[in-house]
């Protein structure tokens, strides 16, 4: 049973930083393709945010590049999300997705929230 559990999250003043993890079991992170999505409250879509593939090449999208970074640690199967220079437009809850090699199943965590004062 893949289960994946979000942490880091929390309230921050504009301009600081925090750090998400995301410890997963049930697979391992080195062989899943893992990424951070995050959602506004009140609406439907989420936004990927940061991607890091199997071979380690990570993607971000235009609203966190240079921001945001991405990293995993395959020891402790864990992913983590930097996050700096905060916005307030960065408020949401944020989930961890892993999507194992060879499948089409798409495991999410329970989510955490971010929360950013102007």
């Amino acid at each position: 049973q893949v289960q994946l559990v979000e942490s880091g999250g929390g309230l921050v003043q504009e301009g600081g930083s925090l750090t998400l993890s995301c410890t997963v079991s049930g697979v391992s992170i080195s062989d899943a393709a893992m990424a951070w999505y995050r959602q506004v409250p009140g609406q439907q879509r989420r936004e990927e945010v940061a991607s890091i593939l199997r071979g380690g090449s990570t993607l971000y999208s235009d609203s966190v590049e240079g921001r945001f970074t991405i990293a995993r640690d395959n020891a402790k199967n864990t992913v983590y999300l930097s996050m700096n220079s905060l916005k307030p437009e960065d408020t949401a809850v944020y989930y961890c997705l892993a999507r194992p090699r060879g499948t089409a199943t798409d495991y999410w965590g329970q989510g955490t929230q971010v929360t950013v004062s102007s």
